[in-house]
């Protein structure tokens, strides 16, 4: 699976909106909205950010785990 993919499970999952997680990662809703498509690259920092939020690993988040 790939890292955009779990992105929009782990959103889903916390009932929360895209322009929600966009101010956490200071960015806009738009912006947010082409990483969870996978038209554009989301930086180390954000995913970090996420991971932590989400409370799960960065290796989840890539795919390379299906462990939280």
């Amino acid at each position: 699976m790939e890292y955009y993919a779990r992105l929009r499970i782990l959103r889903r999952e916390r009932k929360l909106s895209q322009r929600e997680v966009a101010k956490l990662l200071n960015c806009t809703q738009e912006a947010y909205g082409m990483y969870e498509l996978g038209k554009r690259r989301i930086s180390l920092d954000k995913l970090i950010i996420l991971a932590k939020y989400y409370n799960t690993t960065l290796d989840y988040i890539a795919g390379l785990s299906d462990q939280r």
